[in-house]
């Protein structure tokens, strides 16, 4: 297994590396940062081989590894040892993972996206918290559906916080963007039922009859569905709140129509 040693933060790939925590530097290069050895291998075996590998010593002896390296070295990528400083610095953690890679982010054209065999697609207005749209990624890999589409704007599905959140499902789930114009005017091309979540509406998300395959629309963590959007489903549903909480956390919520739709 060949990398080359490297042991300063001044060196050029590190301070790449480092700045991929900015957006700006994530939408001028195209790349994201995935950390951890189990989800540079997801990417690795779903067709996504990392333009950059940086891991610590006791990595290098690992059994996934040689994987890593061999798929970063075939694709022309450039593989380094670091110390574990500056895996520290990279991953802005105490205790980073031992391995980073970083990977060509993939955005689905709008028009491309159809359910195929999946019985749902997931569509999220405004979302705000990159935590929130990591974890709905993942929810939607877990279920099965086809896509998840960001409308209007997002929060970066490929920031650090996003992409830790999802778990490796960033691979896995092809995500589109759309402005809320472009998506209305796919959204009528829909053949199952566009469905949103409404305090107002008297159907329960339990009872609801959804024709599949099912496109859920949820609105952002603070206004919900704005009413241009609450006039796209032809479906809109609540999540009975029976304690206290008069509302629940926008990713729960996500998992509980996405499981609500898809049974």
């Amino acid at each position: 297994m060949s990398s080359r040693t490297v042991t300063s933060l001044q060196n050029p790939t590190v301070k790449a590396v480092r700045a991929l925590h900015l957006r700006k530097e994530r939408d001028e290069t195209g790349l994201f940062v995935a950390e951890g050895l189990k989800n540079v291998i997801e990417g690795i075996d779903t067709g996504h081989a990392p333009k950059i590998l940086m891991h610590g010593p006791d990595a290098a002896q690992h059994p996934m590894m040689r994987k890593a390296v061999q798929a970063a070295t075939a694709a022309g990528g450039e593989v380094i040892e670091v110390t574990h400083d500056i895996l520290a610095k990279v991953s802005r953690r105490e205790n980073p993972q031992a391995v980073v890679g970083v990977f060509p982010q993939v955005f689905q054209p709008l028009e491309q996206v159809a359910p195929g065999p999946a019985q749902c697609v997931v569509a999220l207005h405004r979302v705000r918290d990159p935590g929130n749209l990591g974890t709905i990624v993942r929810t939607a890999d877990a279920a099965g559906c086809g896509a998840v589409v960001l409308v209007g704007e997002c929060c970066d599905p490929y920031s650090v916080e996003a992409v830790r959140a999802t778990m490796g499902s960033i691979f896995a789930v092809p995500i589109a963007r759309a402005t809320e114009d472009e998506f209305a005017a796919w959204r009528k091309g829909w053949t199952g039922s566009v469905v949103g979540t409404l305090l107002s509406a008297t159907a329960s998300h339990a009872e609801a009859q959804y024709r599949k395959p099912a496109l859920i629309l949820m609105g952002n963590e603070q206004q919900g569905l704005t009413p241009d959007m609450a006039a796209l489903p032809d479906l809109n549903v609540k999540i009975p709140m029976r304690g206290r909480a008069d509302s629940l956390n926008l990713s729960v919520a996500t998992g509980v129509m996405i499981y609500a739709a898809t049974a």
